[in-house]
């Protein structure tokens, strides 16, 4: 990558991520995607990985980054972090939240074991923050309504074991793909040290 493109990119997502009004805990992040219409989501999964805040940016060439916490059965068993590099037309840059889901222990174990990546084709239900919605994981759509933030919720379900969703906090991003996404897992252990894995 070059250079130059490089430093702009980053610096532009730094600034996204060090910005007052990304920061976010964990539960206030949960608390707007159950009010976003999936709360039986976190109900039925057998784990999931929340991200209250990942900043992306890009022109022509792009970059995205976040921290987040895996949960197991609601336990919180350790920390990820995300990276994503593209390539393609993109423009912008923006903040969003996205939480995956885990249907069952394998899907868990396979997140947690290294090195995971979405495939290109990976995609993401994009929510609307603070609307009354419901979704389900039997492929329907539900109409959700937030008055000028009127949005479907496109209802995919699990692919492959694993459910992804997003809701945009900010910006401006004309390309907004998960596919690509690399994250890394540190385990939790007693005594609030990590090991890594």
């Amino acid at each position: 990558m070059n250079p130059i493109i490089r430093f702009v990119v980053l610096t532009f997502a730094f600034a996204l991520l060090s910005s007052p009004c990304w920061a976010d805990n964990y539960a206030d992040t949960k608390k707007m995607f159950t009010d976003a219409g999936i709360s039986k989501m976190f109900q039925t999964a057998y784990g999931y990985a929340l991200f209250p805040t990942i900043g992306k940016a890009g022109f022509v060439v792009g970059g995205a980054y976040g921290k987040g916490r895996v949960y197991e059965q609601n336990k919180y068993i350790g920390d990820t972090a995300m990276t994503q590099a593209s390539i393609g037309f993109q423009l912008g840059g923006t903040g969003f939240s996205q939480v995956v889901f885990f249907q069952d222990k394998r899907a868990l174990d396979e997140f947690t074991t290294g090195n995971f990546e979405f495939g290109a084709e990976a995609q993401a239900t994009a929510l609307t923050a603070a609307v009354g919605a419901s979704a389900n994981t039997a492929g329907g759509s539900a109409a959700a309504s937030g008055g000028k933030n009127n949005a479907k919720i496109a209802s995919s379900g699990y692919n492959k074991g694993i459910a992804t969703y997003t809701i945009t906090k900010g910006g401006l991003m004309y390309e907004a793909s998960v596919g690509g996404q690399k994250f890394s897992f540190t385990r939790r252990v007693a005594g609030g040290k990590h090991l890594g894995q």
